[in-house]
């Protein structure tokens, strides 16, 4: 019993998460690249050590949406760990260049079980995640495209992180913003034109967020002159 506690105490979980071993070894994905498709045999979870991906899926009728963004310390693919095992429901993609653990579905469940340090980790991630969900719920049902437009882009900017003022977001198009918030790659196009007009963003290559952009989600701050479109620039 001795010995059990002592193998328990002493394991790491971030040492668990950064290094290939049992069950699990480091992947290299290119930008574009998948980590697995839609329909895809559910049998592993995966750990984004370093990158950004997307997470999709396609309708019936072949219409495609993007649900999120994912970034660096977020899991992707836990329905793997589903009692039965299932398909893929969703297609994961790297945006950029991604370093991810692969994680196979029994190492997974023999972690959880035998290391309560893990499950611990692992749970609060799916707590953040599902808080996550029900905050884009809201967001889709009482707040303006603009406003969850203004919102997606903090999201990606990760504002809130010690000692960054000013974020670059990930490479993206209009049209996954467009999916992303359930409006037309035109509307996005207007609203970013807006953004940088008001000071919000800066175009340089890359997308960079302003911390005035806050105003618009926390305090609802926008001039009244949205009849007015602002001149074409580097975000059509």
């Amino acid at each position: 019993m001795l010995m059990i506690d002592e193998r328990i105490s002493a394991f790491d979980p971030a040492a668990f998460l950064s290094h290939p071993g049992l069950g699990r070894k480091i992947v290299d994905l290119k930008p574009m690249q998948t980590f697995f498709t839609q329909g895809d045999q559910a049998d592993s979870v995966f750990y984004l050590q370093s990158g950004r991906a997307k997470l999709t899926v396609v309708s019936q009728n072949g219409k495609e949406a993007t649900i999120t963004i994912l970034s660096a310390g977020d899991f992707v693919g836990e329905e793997s760990l589903a009692s039965i095992p299932g398909l893929r429901l969703a297609t994961a993609t790297a945006v950029n260049s991604c370093v991810a653990l692969k994680i196979t579905r029994e190492e997974m469940t023999h972690v959880m079980h035998d290391q309560p340090a893990f499950a611990d980790v692992f749970l609060k991630f799916l707590l953040a995640r599902s808080m996550r969900t029900q905050a884009d719920l809201v967001d889709q049902l009482f707040n303006s495209s603009e406003k969850r437009l203004a919102r997606i882009l903090l999201l990606m900017a990760e504002f809130g992180k010690p000692g960054e003022r000013e974020t670059y977001i990930p490479p993206i198009t209009q049209e996954t913003l467009a999916e992303m918030i359930g409006t037309t790659r035109s509307r996005v196009s207007f609203f970013m034109n807006r953004f940088r007009k008001l000071g919000f963003v800066s175009y340089n290559g890359r997308i960079q967020v302003h911390k005035s952009l806050l105003n618009v989600v926390l305090l609802d701050q926008l001039p009244d002159h949205n009849s007015q479109r602002p001149p074409v620039g580097a975000f059509r």
